[in-house]
């Protein structure tokens, strides 16, 4: 999930509404493609169980369950997560993949993970991310891994178009886990450019970060 160009105003309608509305505008709203940080940071890792918040259409969750993990999905869409079970069902690893529709201020998948990921989960419509996060590190089990991929900064073609939405930067998000340092060890916490399309098909670059955290 994160915050995509539309028309809708997020101030008239709640989460859930907003999200199957923004979905249910086109066939496909992401690339189809896992992110880059997760198959970065999670290619080499011994396949278990993964928790993929905000999964969208299916992406990661899909590419997850090919390379052996267990995974539960969530999204507050029901639309976006009907579209990722076909995704599952067409890819072969529609038995590998629990989808659970959750509103995550009010509900929080249950169990414990080898790995719980957060990729973009931003919202122009209200969402206590840290609050998400920080049960995300309590789902991690011991030796498991979290991994947090966010905007740091709004691209420079559109300049703020949310002002009531933070983008923290990666220190940012450390200290909002608060995280046990006796308990935890933070592998990466760190801000990197990529490259970007412009509404216009120009190439430009934006700021993302990178937070990586294992349970000791």
């Amino acid at each position: 999930m994160t915050t995509p160009d539309n028309t809708q105003d997020p101030t008239r309608t709640d989460s859930t509404e907003f999200w199957d509305g923004r979905y249910a505008e086109s066939d496909r709203v992401w690339s189809g493609e896992a992110n880059v940080v997760l198959v970065r940071e999670v290619a080499g890792l011994t396949p278990g169980r993964a928790l993929d918040l905000g999964c969208g259409e299916g992406a990661d969750a899909v590419w997850l369950a090919r390379r052996g993990w267990r995974v539960t999905a969530t999204d507050i869409s029901r639309v976006a997560l009907d579209r990722a079970a076909r995704h599952a069902a067409e890819a072969g690893v529609a038995d590998r993949v629990d989808w659970q529709r959750h509103e995550l201020g009010k509900t929080f998948p249950e169990g414990e993970f080898d790995l719980v990921s957060s990729q973009f989960l931003h919202s122009p419509t209200e969402l206590p991310r840290e609050e998400i996060l920080r049960r995300a590190a309590r789902a991690v089990a011991p030796g498991g891994r979290l991994l947090v991929e966010g905007h740091s900064g709004w691209p420079s073609w559109q300049p703020n178009p949310h002002p009531e939405v933070h983008l923290p930067s990666p220190q940012e998000v450390v200290e909002s886990l608060r995280l046990d340092e006796d308990a935890w060890e933070i592998l990466i916490c760190a801000e990197h450019d990529r490259v970007q399309l412009t509404p216009d098909g120009e190439e430009a670059t934006r700021t993302d970060s990178t937070v990586l955290a294992r349970r000791r």
